[in-house]
């Protein structure tokens, strides 16, 4: 599915193939980043290494092949540190089997390599230092880590700002002038190929009546529509009439347009739920904002969601920014949704009859955070007895 997904993306972005009417497509991040350690995420020390006790290592490539073969014109590679692979155990913007052997050569990529940001230098995030995402090369200088993501395939250092750096390894011998050439070439190529010499601006005009293209706002609100997945529906759904709803998560003001909103539930009709995906606070501004830890909802908050499960038939609609466990609100409430970033109001359309979701589950749903721990981080599929497995959805 992926592989469909990226190949449309590409030709979306560039066109049958790169020109001046193209935005050039970059696909990140190689060689896949889903297997990380407990499910950390690499920009973060404590989740930096990407194994594969599955052995799955091959099948993370596919979509890469399938946007090789689509064209993409630059690719990222992911911050994770391989651990217990044939491929050295350094971050991949700075491994050569990685990016030499197996991107360029393998798969025949000639195109830009750009680092993910940060791999050189340590520099403040939202008013913090944060290190450099040097994972395997910490122990090296910024001019050796510079060297040695040169020697593996790089192109391009997202996020950094230190060019003396890469002049000093020239004139010292380190990096020879043909090597910076090589990737000169491939960036001005690309800028070439864009138009960006001969027309280097955009018509301010032309863009804000393409982007805001009613056309494609409409098209963008029919598809956060199809996309809302039905889970479970013990008769509640399709609604009817103007019942009386209480609402949480969900604006008060929208549901006024498609029912009485009542400001306790013991006067509703019926209750319109909106979840967001449980997490773990993690320590830190910019750690905050990627959502690790606990697929569960914590012991208080459930307790909470169930008295009103058991009170008033209810749907709840979760967003889904990733999996979640949530085997007791399945089974209490009255309907069950879940959406990936869909507006109040496409909730409503499908709630009340007048859309139909279409959605389907893009992974599975788990029982428990205890089979969650006990799957293999590169192995899709992997919980036991799922709630509700992969490409689960009720037609609407």
């Amino acid at each position: 599915m992926t592989s469909e997904l990226v190949r449309a993306y590409v030709r979306g972005l560039q066109g049958a193939r790169l020109g001046p009417d193209s935005v050039a497509a970059m696909v990140k991040h190689f060689p896949g980043g889903g297997p990380q350690k407990d499910g950390e995420d690499p920009h973060f020390a404590h989740g930096k290494e990407q194994i594969y006790p599955g052995g799955m290592r091959e099948y993370h490539l596919q979509p890469f092949k399938a946007a090789v073969e689509a064209g993409c014109s630059q690719v990222m590679p992911y911050y994770g540190q391989p651990i217990g692979t044939d491929w050295e155990e350094v971050g991949f913007g700075f491994n050569r089997d990685v990016l030499t052997g197996l991107l360029r050569e393998r798969l025949g990529f000639d195109g830009i390599v750009c680092t993910d940001w940060g791999l050189l230098t340590d520099a403040p995030v939202l008013g913090e230092l944060f290190p450099a995402r040097a994972w395997g090369a910490e122990h090296l200088t910024v001019a050796e880590r510079a060297a040695k993501a040169l020697d593996a395939g790089s192109d391009q250092f997202g996020g950094e700002q230190c060019p003396e750096v890469i002049v000093e390894l020239v004139r010292s011998g380190r990096v020879t002038e043909e090597r910076v050439d090589e990737s000169v070439r491939r960036l001005l190529r690309e800028k070439f190929t864009l138009g960006l010499f001969e027309n280097r601006y955009v018509d301010p005009d032309r863009a804000e009546e393409t982007v805001g293209a009613g056309e494609f706002t409409a098209l963008g609100e029919a598809a956060q529509r199809r996309s809302l997945t039905v889970l479970t529906n013990h008769g509640l759904l399709p609604l009817e009439g103007r019942p009386n709803l209480y609402v949480r998560g969900i604006s008060e003001q929208v549901a006024a347009a498609y029912g009485n909103v009542v400001p306790d539930p013991v006067d509703a009709d019926l209750v319109v739920l909106r979840l967001r995906t449980p997490h773990e606070e993690r320590p830190g501004l910019f750690e905050s904002f990627f959502h690790s830890g606990s697929l569960a909802f914590p012991e208080d908050e459930l307790k909470e969601i169930l008295r009103l499960l058991d009170a008033v038939p209810t749907l709840v609609c979760v967003n889904l920014e990733r999996p979640a466990v949530l085997p007791e609100i399945a089974a209490k409430a009255a309907a069950l949704v879940a959406d990936y970033g869909a507006s109040d109001t496409a909730l409503l359309d499908v709630a009340f009859g007048r859309a139909r979701a279409q959605g389907r589950l893009p992974f599975e749903l788990p029982r428990s955070m205890a089979a969650v721990e006990a799957s293999r981080p590169d192995v899709r599929d992997d919980t036991e007895d799922p709630v509700f497995p992969y490409g689960h959805g009720l037609n609407l």
